[in-house]
């Protein structure tokens, strides 16, 4: 019986090669992007559950605020682990990790900047089930300045040598030695390291202080361990720890610090949450965003449905063409049940070729896939469970889109199909109309969509940052050159192309950012300290910048008392409450005993946006220091390839031996916005791919509507109508159903893109423009699609469609 089913599947499927192509390439199409965006959210979904105890593993947070500056952070005090361990008896484990920038590693001649370097504790090797492929797992990580690496770190150090034991410089010491090789840690961690430096090395990490907050910390807790009872506790625990401190530094006990309205407290992220759900400052890497999970399934879902929709309108459309088929076969005894079986066999055939065919072309398309979503995944070959997927899959996607047309045609009675009572086409398809609405309603939305995310990334490109972007040269890591830094800036002010040069370690983007507390005045009080960014520069950085100073003046030579200076943004003088800042004392701490410097106000700079334009501008202050990180250069050339090698040979004088390095600043500015760059073309791609398999089920009902009224067209032609009447008339429900489409999905697209763009504190308009470009493309694209089959109707010869019946 089933062998006599795919036979007749086959038959039809081969008489019928024009609509099963285009049922197959829209199904094929619509599974293979379903495919990847399932690979891509499973990859989302899975981080940080492949190492044990994952679902007991907890990251400590800190949030708060400070005289209504509030701050939510990833990190915590040296020595709040080694607390939680000792306090509560449901912490079995806890581990740290230190960040603080990208060490310079030596080997022999080999040297590189390692981007993915981190302090850690031995304790992290446990935790994070990172395996050791060489080395001992219960030392490797114990003794100061030991450094265990990534096996392709080991291999870009050493090559075939073995790594064990080896003297390597680090910095400027040459002391560290390699005590462990560890395998890759897997892409779906929610940190990415390379080489890990022993914690015992850090005086900073033995320092018994809270509010010094520089540490992700992690604990493990024990199995049933009761977190809200945890919780519970821990304000008498802050309060045991951070009181002191408070009073120290904030001169208030804790009481009154909370009746202030400032608050301090813990909090605990399940480890397995923290790539989807959080965003706090003093993150590991750029996390990713449980909302780009759910758009991407509901993308996925949408176009699948929509190729399934492709299939139900044309097998509904062509009910005519079965029906004396379904008379006969009941006639000659079939029952209904067998026939349904017999059109969902014909469904799940090509549901099983539409797999075959959406694998191979999810295949060729991944590299494209992984480069936009700056992905790595590859489809699950040696996986069974892919295999027992597949299956599942064909399945159900043959069902969705069977169970209509088998239900819809084995119900024909067959007294009335044999005489011709039955009709078809698009005179009974309500039903069928209503899916092509839902058809380009999601093609609207995704076209919509994709507008606003580009003009969002448009907005940004042309806002007046405050600050001068182009035509920066960042030349990285200049304090190699040691004590000829100094030098080496004199030098490139020197070229003619170079307008102005200045030393820092900061850069108007959110990687570059120091966080401190400030006092109105030199004596703390309850309601008289922010939290404002702190950045060290010199005299040439605001002009370099291209920053404005709106009152007071720049910091300069002739001033020596600028040492003792600071020059504060507009947000900070808000947030001060000064009525004229100039001469102004502002104070913060010294060190950690409590010592208070005082800084005197000489000037205030437009606000310019040093963080994306998601948050907004905060408190700045700005004082005269000796950074050395960063050389930026203000240039005015078009040959930008002349400039650098004059550049690099100057390095190579000054800094002889030491690797050149150079960025510009707009290119990192711009890769503030790599997520939303990505979801724009990933939606753009998406969107194509939903028009053009709504176009191929479109064009499919043309062909079959011109078919069904090719005599009525004949007819009309013989009366006298034109061919623009008659494509106008085939052409019209259709262009009926787009306008329809467009008043449900545009009010549905503005919702939800309206929501996204609350993410950003700075935002372009939804015009009206998108809007009109979207409803006249749409009708533009269908009306063509309708027009090709129409008007092939429209010019043929009508004595053919009138000569038989």
């Amino acid at each position: 019986m089933i062998k006599n089913y795919l036979k007749i599947a086959f038959r039809n499927l081969f008489r019928n090669k024009f609509y099963s192509l285009l049922n197959i390439s829209g199904l094929a199409i619509g599974i293979a992007c379903c495919l990847m965006i399932t690979l891509f959210v499973s990859d989302e979904l899975g981080y940080d559950s492949h190492y044990e105890n994952s679902e007991n593993t907890y990251r400590l947070t800190m949030a708060g605020a400070l005289n209504g500056s509030a701050f939510d952070l990833a990190v915590v005090g040296p020595s709040v682990g080694k607390a939680m361990l000792d306090d509560y008896p449901e912490v079995i484990n806890f581990a740290r990790f230190r960040q603080n920038g990208s060490p310079f590693i030596r080997f022999g001649d080999n040297v590189f900047k390692e981007e993915n370097f981190v302090w850690a504790d031995h304790s992290a090797l446990e935790i994070f089930g990172i395996e050791l492929v060489l080395g001992d797992p219960e030392t490797a990580l114990k003794q100061p300045k030991s450094l265990v690496m990534s096996e392709t770190a080991a291999a870009k150090y050493f090559g075939n040598a073995d790594p064990l034991g080896q003297p390597i410089e680090f910095g400027s010491n040459k002391d560290y030695k390699v005590t462990g090789v560890y395998k890759d840690i897997p892409a779906n961690t929610h940190f990415e390291f390379d080489v890990m430096g022993s914690m015992e090395t850090l005086d900073e990490a033995k320092q018994p202080i809270w509010l010094s907050m520089n540490f992700q910390t992690y604990i493990v807790l024990s199995e049933g361990a009761d977190i809200q009872k945890m919780a519970s506790l821990f304000p008498a625990m802050l309060e045991k720890y951070i009181g002191p401190e408070v009073k120290r530094f904030m001169n208030m006990d804790w009481e009154q610090m909370e009746n202030n309205g400032n608050n301090l407290a813990f909090g605990m992220q399940p480890v397995q949450s923290i790539h989807l759900h959080s965003d706090l400052q003093g993150e590991l890497d750029a996390n990713g965003d449980i909302k780009y999970v759910y758009i991407f399934s509901a993308i996925g879902f949408f176009i699948l449905l929509i190729a399934c929709i492709n299939f139900m309108n044309l097998s509904t459309a062509r009910s005519a063409h079965r029906a004396k088929e379904v008379g006969v076969r009941k006639v000659l005894g079939s029952v209904k049940g067998q026939l349904i079986y017999q059109f969902l066999a014909e469904s799940i055939l090509i549901s099983f070729i539409s797999f075959v065919l959406a694998v191979g072309l999810a295949y060729v398309a991944m590299p494209f896939f992984n480069g936009l979503a700056d992905k790595d995944l590859t489809i699950p070959f040696e996986n069974p469970t892919f295999f027992i997927a597949m299956f599942v899959g064909i399945t159900l996607v043959g069902l969705l889109a069977g169970s209509y047309p088998a239900f819809f045609l084995s119900s024909f009675q067959p007294v009335k199909v044999l005489k011709g009572a039955l009709s078809g086409g698009m005179k009974s398809g309500a039903l069928r109309n209503v899916l092509v609405v839902v058809q380009f309603c999601t093609s609207i939305f995704l076209v919509i969509g994709t507008l606003v995310i580009q003009n969002q990334l448009e907005f940004i490109q042309n806002k007046n940052l405050g600050f001068d972007r182009d035509q920066v040269i960042i030349i990285n890591d200049a304090y190699l050159a040691r004590g000829n830094t100094a030098a080496l800036k004199t030098e490139m002010e020197s070229f003619s192309e170079v307008k102005s040069a200045s030393l820092s370690g900061f850069l108007p983007t959110p990687s570059s950012n120091n966080m401190n507390v400030f006092l109105k005045g030199v004596v703390p009080t309850q309601d008289n300290q922010i939290i404002s960014s702190n950045w060290t520069v010199d005299y040439e950085y605001l002009e370099t910048m291209g920053m404005e100073i709106v009152d007071g003046r720049n910091f300069s030579r002739d001033f020596p008392t600028d040492s003792l200076g600071i020059i504060v943004n507009e947000a900070a003088v808000k947030e001060f409450g000064f009525d004229n800042p100039i001469g102004e004392t502002v104070g913060t701490f010294a060190d950690l005993e409590g010592t208070i410097q005082g800084y005197k106000v000489v000037g205030v700079v437009k606000d310019f946006h040093f963080q994306t334009l998601k948050d907004k501008i905060g408190p700045l202050v700005m004082q005269l220091g000796n950074s050395t990180g960063l050389l930026n250069l203000k240039v005015n050339t078009s040959d930008y390839a002349s400039l650098l090698q004059k550049m690099e040979d100057s390095w190579a004088k000054f800094a002889p031996n030491q690797p050149f390095e150079t960025s510009f600043l707009d290119a990192r500015f711009e890769r503030m916005y790599d997520a939303e760059q990505r979801l724009g073309k990933i939606f753009g791609v998406f969107a194509s791919l939903a028009i053009i398999i709504a176009c191929l089920g479109l064009f499919g009902l043309a062909a079959y509507t011109a078919e069904n009224r090719i005599k009525e067209v004949g007819i009309r032609k013989v009366l006298g109508a034109n061919v623009g009447q008659l494509v106008y008339l085939l052409s019209k429900d259709m262009g009926k159903l787009v306008i329809i489409a467009f008043l449900i999905g545009a009010p549905l697209a503005w919702y939800f893109s309206n929501n996204w763009l609350q993410g950003f504190e700075y935002r372009a308009t939804i015009g009206w423009t998108i809007f009109a470009l979207t409803a006249l493309g749409s009708l533009f694209i269908a009306v063509a699609t309708m027009s090709y089959q129409s008007l092939k109707a429209a010019v043929s010869n009508p004595v053919k469609s009138l000569r038989t019946e």
